[in-house]
């Protein structure tokens, strides 16, 4: 075994050599093993142990045995305890949720603090098929179903080629002592509904179950590789970015016989859950959305625009001074006084000043504005009216501020000026409003 994984970690893991690693070690059979297998290797490791008290004294005793083997061994040791169900509660999640995301947060810190490069843990084959089968009895996709990967950003899973009989066979052969936990005989949980019961069965019908459930897993990995491949070449031609926006072409995604397997494969990682909802937007009204906790999905006309929700809090309204040659927040705009002007464009208007009421007011556009656009003399507008016969998508309608004096209108801003604050050959204070 000892071989084995020398040459595995020399084909598939080269660069471990020289760096410092950090050993998850919960004192149970599987991370025993992986410490005594990296101290025969002369790797430079420390210890990570987590007591997430959760059986007690029992919990405690499993810290000491780790504390006492790293003594033994002369290994730096790291511990923490977790309050965990309460944390579970806290943050609504199933304790093994839970533990999982206290457990890697902790990991990552120690990364950081202690300056090691890696994680390593014990998961191994057996692990993988538990794992498989989980998810297949759940529902899932073939990102479900390709298994525990062997390196996940900084965590590397070195024995998932041992089964546990190999491992067992090593301990017992070096004398190699481990805890049990007491909550892996039960069933209460379905991992170990699934250990005790079904991959026995599966090992009965076939001895080589193993040698075999890791090949299809290969051959699964192979096609997702194909399946991701595939979904970079159709998102080149239908997504376009934009800073913090996706635009997503609805007339080349529909040319697709499957473009909802396509959504998934692209929306799934920003947190969507309500995948009818998702699919749905495609033939949908503009303006209809679909969120998860920190993104929106929003159709809007031939594009279905993906955006970050913005969680801060806007301010509703900001005011100018009379006095002001310029604001920075929320726009860049400029003020002077002028002598001559030029017919005003969208980033330069000319008004009388003195039909100014201030302070002025920017705030963002609301639905019953209205305003008599430049050049339509004794004409109002409602500004939705005028955002739809300029074609505005949803989210340029969003961005759009509003210049007001007292209860009028002065400019949409960038779009068009007021016809009631327009100069003529009475006006004696030119202002010159520029957005920068």
């Amino acid at each position: 075994m000892l071989d084995k994984l020398k040459n595995h970690i020399k084909q598939n893991f080269p660069f471990l050599a020289s760096k410092k690693l950090l050993l998850a070690t919960s004192g149970g059979l599987d991370s025993m093993v992986m410490a005594h297998l990296f101290y025969k290797l002369k790797y430079e490791i420390a210890i990570a142990h987590c007591n997430f008290q959760l059986r007690g004294v029992e919990s405690f005793r499993d810290q000491k045995f780790v504390q006492d083997h790293a003594e033994v061994n002369e290994t730096p040791i790291f511990v923490t305890q977790f309050d965990t169900e309460a944390f579970a509660k806290d943050y609504k999640l199933s304790t093994q949720v839970a533990a999982r995301e206290l457990r890697y947060n902790w990991f990552y810190e120690l990364l950081e603090i202690e300056n090691y490069d890696y994680i390593l843990t014990g998961h191994h084959a057996d692990d993988n098929i538990e794992t498989f089968l989980i998810n297949l009895i759940r529902g899932t996709g073939l990102e479900g179903l390709v298994g525990i990967p062997e390196q996940n950003d900084k965590i590397i899973r070195p024995l998932l080629l041992f089964s546990r009989e190999e491992i067992v066979k090593y301990a017992n052969e070096n004398g190699i002592e481990w805890r049990e936990d007491s909550s892996n005989a039960s069933d209460k949980y379905l991992r170990n509904k699934i250990r005790h019961d079904l991959v026995p069965l599966f090992k009965e019908l076939n001895p080589k179950f193993i040698a075999s459930f890791q090949k299809t897993q290969s051959f699964l990995q192979e096609s997702q590789h194909m399946v991701e491949d595939g979904s970079i070449m159709v998102y080149q031609q239908v997504a376009k970015q934009d800073e913090d926006e996706i635009r997503f072409d609805l007339n080349q995604l529909k040319k697709l016989p499957n473009y909802k397997s396509y959504l998934y494969h692209w929306l799934h990682e920003f947190g969507f859950m309500a995948w009818n909802d998702v699919y749905d937007l495609v033939d949908s009204q503009s303006g209809k959305q679909v969120f998860s906790p920190n993104f929106r999905l929003l159709k809007d006309r031939d594009f279905l625009i993906l955006l970050p929700i913005n969680t801060e809090i806007e301010v509703q309204e900001y005011f100018i001074d009379k006095n002001a040659n310029e604001v920075n927040v929320p726009l860049n705009l400029s003020f002077c006084k002028v002598k001559n002007i030029s017919l005003p464009s969208n980033t330069a208007i000319f008004v009388d000043q003195d039909k100014l009421e201030f302070p002025l007011v920017l705030r963002r556009w609301r639905q019953g504005d209205y305003f008599q656009p430049f050049g339509m003399e004794g004409k109002s507008k409602k500004v939705s009216k005028f955002f739809k016969d300029e074609k505005l998508s949803l989210i340029e309608k969003e961005n759009v501020w509003i210049l007001w004096s007292g209860a009028t209108i002065v400019w949409v801003v960038g779009k068009r000026q007021d016809e009631r604050f327009r100069t003529d050959d009475s006006t004696q204070n030119i202002l010159k409003i520029q957005l920068e």
